[in-house]
């Protein structure tokens, strides 16, 4: 899914909206929706630009941990389902 916006843009875009710009209008003239607004609020709402970032990679490397776990928990029962049958 590709995004339009950076984290950089979405921060400068609730920055621009918490000083006093309406929504509907700051909305408008950047070209996304309401929903979008708040969602982005709920997850970048007081950062900064370097905890964003952070907060990105943080997320990458969170998804690749699951990923190894769930190959480890994989392989763990699939060794154990083969020693089952072998005795």
């Amino acid at each position: 899914m590709k995004k339009r916006f950076t984290e950089a843009q979405i921060i400068g875009f609730l920055r621009e909206g918490g000083s006093g710009v309406a929504v509907k209008d700051l909305c408008r003239r950047h070209g996304f929706s309401e929903a979008s607004y708040y969602l982005w609020r709920g997850k970048f709402g007081g950062m900064n630009v370097s905890d964003a970032k952070r907060l990105k990679e943080l997320e990458t490397e969170n998804g690749r941990l699951k990923k190894l776990l769930a190959d480890s928990l994989l392989e763990i029962e699939v060794t154990r389902e083969v020693l089952r049958k072998k005795w």
